[in-house]
């Protein structure tokens, strides 16, 4: 039983989140109002932190009054693209994290824990190295592809609906392992899938442009609106299945849309930047901090938030390595690698 979700009555369903009070709708918007402030914030600073340090006056000029020089060029083809590309990967991974975590109602949940990023990267190291696909137009239909197979086989073998979040955990982490594996092989003996594919692994917006934004945003804008939309009848579901379908939610639609967000928000993120990890974990239990447990407020926060932290992390990778950079999948991982031990190791929120 998850204790780390909202209490549960004595038939074992979920109790339904508490109705706010004005005060805490208040402090609710508020605290949307800061996240969109450090969101401002990140991003300026992916702007104007990288090897070439850019003061904001040419960070402004080079995205208001451009005139060709050297510091608007690099503004304009390099780090804007790349800060537009985070903006985007960040929500579609923090959105999906708390879509699965509470379609699953299990707090481990997330794209890169389940397998869900590595379904998707090899799916697109296949395409690349075994039918010639060079194209992101082309691979991302694969990413798609393999991010739902991965999704309903790591949730089959986790037990369905008899899951425990560690056993999710373990699933995914075991597909994870051995999809990483095929990978490796692959790329060992593709010199050339490897070049093209080394940094693209780790998880990086470093080859971002304009073109590639284009390209998955459609995706990643449609999956964001879809799942603000089933927030009503997720609410519904944490309740329980039997008064879920008393107030009127529709419980194989909403799963089965869920899914599919879930598949192309994921599929989209990984195919532009690679498998990124801990995103969709960490920004949830965050934001269930401040919002409780309202989807109505968590995933607006998680499409703010995540963004933050993934901008925040690439920033910090291109400062601490200057003049070169560290990946921002690697970041990421840093950072959540011991937030995932910390969840997993506390009693009150899962048994095996």
């Amino acid at each position: 039983m998850l204790v780390d979700s909202p209490p549960q009555p004595r038939d074992g369903t979920t109790c339904a989140p508490p109705a706010p009070t004005a005060r805490r709708r208040t402090l609710r918007a508020a605290g949307l109002l800061a996240s969109l402030g450090a969101l401002a914030f990140v991003a300026v600073a992916s702007i104007a932190v990288g090897a070439k340090p850019m003061p904001l006056g040419d960070v402004w000029h080079g995205l208001f009054h451009a005139s060709g020089t050297a510091n608007d060029v690099l503004v304009h083809d390099v780090r804007v693209p790349r800060t537009l590309l985070g903006l985007l990967v960040g929500a579609a991974l923090g959105i999906a994290g708390a879509v699965m975590q509470a379609l699953t109602r299990n707090p481990l949940a997330e794209p890169g824990i389940l397998g869900v990023n590595a379904g998707a990267a090899a799916a697109v190291v296949s395409a690349i190295s075994f039918l010639g696909v060079n194209s992101l137009t082309g691979y991302v239909w694969f990413a798609f592809l393999g991010a739902g197979v991965v999704s309903a086989a790591v949730y089959l073998l986790g037990g369905s609906r008899a899951a425990t979040p560690v056993r999710l955990a373990l699933a995914g982490t075991a597909a994870s392992a051995a999809l990483y594996g095929y990978i490796n092989a692959v790329q060992l003996t593709d010199s050339a899938a490897l070049n093209r594919l080394r940094f693209w692994q780790v998880g990086s917006l470093a080859s971002a442009d304009m073109a590639t934004v284009g390209k998955v945003a459609p995706f990643i804008l449609v999956g964001l609106v879809v799942a603000l939309l089933l927030a009503r009848p997720l609410n519904a579901m944490a309740m329980g299945d039997d008064t879920a379908r008393a107030l009127g939610a529709h419980l194989t639609r909403t799963r089965v849309t869920s899914m599919a967000v879930i598949t192309l928000l994921c599929g989209a993120a990984t195919a532009a930047c690679g498998p990124i990890v801990f995103i969709g974990l960490m920004v949830p239990h965050l934001v269930r901090a401040i919002t409780g447990p309202d989807l109505r407020w968590i995933l607006p926060y998680a499409a703010v938030l995540s963004p933050v932290l993934l901008l925040g992390s690439d920033v910090v990778g291109r400062i601490v390595t200057r003049p070169a950079e560290l990946q921002v999948g690697i970041v990421t991982a840093l950072i959540g690698g011991p937030v995932f031990i910390y969840l997993v190791r506390r009693k009150r929120m899962a048994q095996l």
